[in-house]
């Protein structure tokens, strides 16, 4: 891991991957490269020692089937959070890091979730996520992970018991760099949201109170959240 820093919370970056692969991550990899401005803004949105920002670095590149390896290393890293003295922990995934994010959420320290383009294939569990809150962002376009799957997964979490917000970034991409700026800002604010550093904007602490049954607030338009705007 790296930018880590002490403090009663942590939040742990879970960069991207491929289906498949073994190869070790190197921190120059581009999804790794990709996750500083997000551990930026974050920490910038945070009172001063409030939370720990790591990226984390996996063990290999790939998901590998039934290993699962990105989940285990994201597992590994709240449990360290945890040992040195996180007693809150926030996960922040994109793509491969999202499903790694969501299989992460089972253990006890995990508050929350912010999923970026997250991957979640069909049938993905959700039962772990139940007394969380799961907030995710994707563009409508995206052609790597698909939108439809992740508005699934967010209604099936909600069905069993997480606190969910969906909200869409249009003409947006699934690498975030068209209105990146974006993606930064809500993130980071949606982290401070989870911490309790500051409020969630109306629509969006409205769409995590609804009922599991409730089909609301699972596509909001991010533009039209001004307290997330860059």
């Amino acid at each position: 891991m790296t930018d880590q820093h002490p403090g009663t919370a942590a939040v742990l970056l879970l960069p991207g991957g491929g289906v498949s692969g073994t190869a070790r991550p190197r921190a120059w990899d581009l999804p790794s490269l990709r996750m500083r401005p997000f551990a930026r803004a974050i920490g910038a949105a945070l009172p001063g020692g409030a939370a720990g920002v790591s990226v984390v670095r996996y063990r290999h590149k790939g998901w590998n089937g039934e290993r699962a390896d990105a989940a285990a290393d994201a597992l590994r890293a709240v449990e360290a959070a945890e040992a040195a003295g996180s007693e809150r922990v926030v996960l922040v995934g994109h793509s491969m890091g999202g499903r790694a994010a969501l299989r992460a959420a089972e253990h006890p320290a995990v508050r929350g979730v912010v999923l970026l383009a997250p991957w979640c294939p069909s049938g993905e569990p959700v039962a772990q996520l139940a007394g969380r809150q799961v907030l995710v962002l994707h563009a409508p376009h995206d052609r790597v992970t698909s939108p439809a799957e992740s508005l699934d997964c967010a209604r099936r979490a909600r069905e069993g018991g997480a606190a969910v917000c969906r909200m869409l970034v249009a003409h947006s991409d699934h690498a975030m760099l068209r209105h990146a700026g974006s993606w930064h800002a809500a993130t980071a604010g949606l982290v401070a949201g989870l911490l309790g550093a500051r409020p969630f904007p109306a629509e969006v602490a409205e769409a995590l109170r609804l009922p599991g049954d409730s089909p609301e607030g699972l596509e909001l338009p991010l533009p039209e959240l001004p307290l997330l705007r860059p």
